[in-house]
């Protein structure tokens, strides 16, 4: 079984990279209104393709404008891009613009990146978000960690998100995502068919919200995953 799971994971690899490549980076710059609509439709045979389903459980708040999720790999984003036919502007870090395929695709995407090593970085950061939720109507997407998890336990929440969301008197919504890690595992390159499941949480309109409100959201999500894995079993 091992093996047949590192097959997968190298065809999942071939798929997705085949599918980036010769699919949206081209439409992307052919049909630059469309990306949206590009990214939303090729992700789903992307997923299709690797045998992955999804389910989705509650809905996206029309109202939010920053979105939190955990994430242990790819198919975090190809699942939230498949699900919603809307044009996310993702944070990544600056490092991944600058790899083959996937750096034409965030820069082609108009994605937002970050620079950790930079004290500036965070300032960047903030003008990038606000430029896109004012002036494109694009709500932003960001994984708090910072990082992929290498399990189900969430790393500390960066301060990042939390200085946007209060700067710009945001609605935050936090999402869960959990069996990505099953369907494509990065960290000992195994692969398998599965469900990955998205949990919307309820949001959070920062007008109103307590002054501890981040950490509620960690708190929630994490309360999410613990359930998900004591109700359901999680396959890691």
């Amino acid at each position: 079984m091992k093996t047949f799971a590192k097959i997968r994971f190298y065809w999942g690899a071939f798929v997705i990279s085949t599918v980036v490549g010769l699919g949206m980076i081209p439409l992307i710059h052919l049909f630059p209104k469309h990306k949206g609509t590009i990214m939303h439709k090729l992700n789903r045979v992307i997923l299709f393709l690797i045998g992955a389903r999804i389910e989705k459980i509650g809905e996206r708040d029309p109202r939010a404008n920053l979105f939190l999720m955990n994430h242990q790999g790819i198919i975090d984003i190809i699942t939230m891009e498949a699900i919603e036919n809307v044009h996310w502007s993702w944070v990544a870090k600056k490092e991944l613009f600058e790899v083959p395929w996937f750096g034409l695709l965030l820069k082609g995407g108009d994605m937002i990146s970050v620079d950790r090593e930079n004290k500036a970085g965070l300032v960047k950061l903030f003008k990038d978000a606000q430029r896109s939720i004012e002036e494109k109507g694009r709500a932003v997407a960001i994984f708090p960690e910072g990082t992929r998890a290498s399990d189900q336990k969430l790393l500390p929440f960066k301060p990042g998100p939390k200085f946007i969301a209060k700067k710009l008197d945001l609605v935050v919504q936090p999402v869960v995502i959990v069996g990505s890690k099953w369907v494509l595992n990065e960290h000992d390159r195994t692969a398998h068919s599965g469900t990955v499941k998205v949990i919307y949480l309820p949001a959070v309109d920062l007008e109103t919200a307590e002054s501890d409100w981040y950490e509620k959201i960690r708190e929630r999500m994490q309360e999410e995953i613990d359930r998900q894995e004591r109700e359901y079993g999680l396959k890691r």
